[in-house]
């Protein structure tokens, strides 16, 4: 099976030349498995990873397959923030975070994290267009961080993707018509 290093080195390269700082410095370490144990220190409040929850969910929602809080993304950000990122690469997240929930607060007269998915769509979307200081910043990285973890975990690779583990055998006449997934390898 894939591990997560292997995940994120083809994360790298999706990415490209825009990859969040912490990400890249996860991808390029030559350990085998960086994602065991708890981050090395708390990054959020209690708040704060609720609402990371919350909108790491409005990023990749439940479907038919399970979303980013199964794939237990949240924890995946915390620990790349953690033991990744520097403090700089902090600020634009924690700042967003901020902002969305000033806004949650004036607009919904609630905690961002306990705002109807509807509202908390809102939310990113103003990040997303820049309509919340830093907005712009902190939606990019949060993203990328959001897809990095989903498409990492075992659950973005297994049941997100079909799964050829490679070297597989070669099959020269595989009825790709049958395929409905993209391939994770």
């Amino acid at each position: 099976m894939i591990d997560r290093r292997d995940a994120l080195a083809g994360i790298v390269a999706m990415f490209g030349a825009t990859l969040f700082a912490p990400i890249a410095r996860a991808a390029s370490v030559q350990v085998a498995v960086i994602d065991t144990g708890p981050p090395s220190s708390a990054v959020f409040t209690a708040g704060q990873r609720a609402l990371v929850s919350a909108l790491s969910e409005r990023v990749i929602p439940t479907t038919d397959t399970p979303g980013a809080i199964a794939a237990e993304v949240p924890q995946f950000i915390e620990k790349l923030l953690a033991d990744w990122a520097r403090p700089e690469d902090k600020e634009p997240i924690l700042a967003g975070l901020g902002a969305i929930e000033t806004r949650s607060r004036r607009d919904y007269k609630v905690a961002a994290a306990d705002a109807t998915p509807e509202q908390q769509d809102a939310l990113l979307t103003l990040a997303m267009n820049d309509q919340l200081p830093g907005g712009a910043d902190f939606f990019d990285k949060f993203r990328q961080l959001v897809i990095t973890g989903y498409y990492t975990s075992e659950i973005g690779i297994t049941q997100e993707r079909e799964y050829l583990p490679v070297p597989g055998k070669y099959d020269g006449a595989y009825p790709y018509a049958r395929v409905t997934k993209v391939f994770s390898s």
